[in-house]
């Protein structure tokens, strides 16, 4: 029986010169692979050096989107034109070893009724993101985290935050999770299809988190292959927009806790944490200009 064919969608908006060798190490191995670049209006030429680098390669289309769509239709762009059996979703800094897409189908193979796989993702210095897996960033658990209360979540579970708090060797097992990141999610189509694919409504983060949750409410299973590591560079298509980035990460926090949050449905908590969210990034924004700054210099 053959190998399933898996499509790689990486959504490309000014990615950096790393983008090439993201594809180049996606393309490494022996599994049968497309690869789709849904370009968001990229003009550092990141796209172009991609282009040039595989104008051999078959397997490497280029959708142009005209304009920067957001993460979440872009990839929805090009899942809609692929062809693959399984959505590898991959951002453009992330570094695939040649037998990654091998072991994800592995896997998959293995669980019923799968929604989406996420892997063990890195910071360069082998570091564990905190965000590879968590839960659901309910208003009760961000306030948990926040205050710090967390942390004493084994002397009392209605402590517990947004993070697992596992130790490095938790983080290198395998195991049903509410939510992983966006950074890598391997898919059946079925089962991306049978949600809709991803929000549109969100522009950039927290669409991983609503797909997560749309797929567990649909009854499909969201699990954490902590033994499959993958290096993530982080920020390349971010690191010169800081402000850009960090209004639609709060404006994705807003739409999720609308969508999915019990405390939604109280007038008071939500115009609270409305104005909590947007306070938030009001003093972040002193920060960030700076940081933007020192950049253009």
């Amino acid at each position: 029986m053959p190998a399933p064919l898996t499509s790689i969608v990486i959504v490309a908006a000014d990615s950096g010169p790393g983008l090439v060798d993201s594809v180049r190490r996606a393309l490494a191995g022996d599994t049968p692979v497309e690869l789709c670049i849904s370009d968001n209006a990229s003009s550092d030429g990141s796209v172009a050096g991609v282009a040039a680098a595989f104008a051999d390669d078959t397997r490497v289309r280029i959708i142009d989107n005209g304009a920067n769509l957001g993460f979440g239709a872009g990839v929805n762009r090009a899942a809609a034109r692929a062809r693959g059996d399984y959505l590898l979703i991959l951002n453009p800094d992330c570094l695939l070893q040649p037998d990654t897409i091998e072991r994800l189908i592995a896997k998959a193979t293995t669980i019923e009724r799968l929604g989406v796989i996420g892997a063990r993702i890195l910071h360069p210095d082998g570091s564990d993101e905190t965000a590879s897996i968590r839960r659901d960033p309910t208003l009760r658990r961000s306030l948990m985290t926040l205050s710090g209360l967390a942390r004493r979540t084994s002397e009392r579970p209605g402590y517990e935050g947004v993070d697992l708090g596992l130790d490095t060797h938790a983080r290198g097992e395998d195991r049903t999770v509410e939510a992983i990141s966006g950074a890598l999610m391997f898919l059946p189509r079925s089962a991306f299809e049978a949600v809709g694919g991803f929000d549109e409504g969100y522009f950039l983060h927290c669409e991983d988190l609503d797909i997560c949750r749309r797929l567990r409410d649909a009854g499909y299973a969201v699990r954490y292959a902590g033994s499959i590591a993958v290096i993530h560079g982080k920020g390349g298509s971010s690191r010169h927009r800081p402000v850009f980035v960090a209004w639609h990460k709060h404006r994705g926090m807003w739409r999720w806790f609308r969508r999915f949050d019990p405390a939604a449905r109280n007038p008071l908590i939500a115009a609270l944490v409305f104005a909590g969210i947007w306070f938030r990034f009001a003093l972040q924004l002193p920060r960030l200009g700076w940081r933007r700054f020192r950049r253009a210099r």
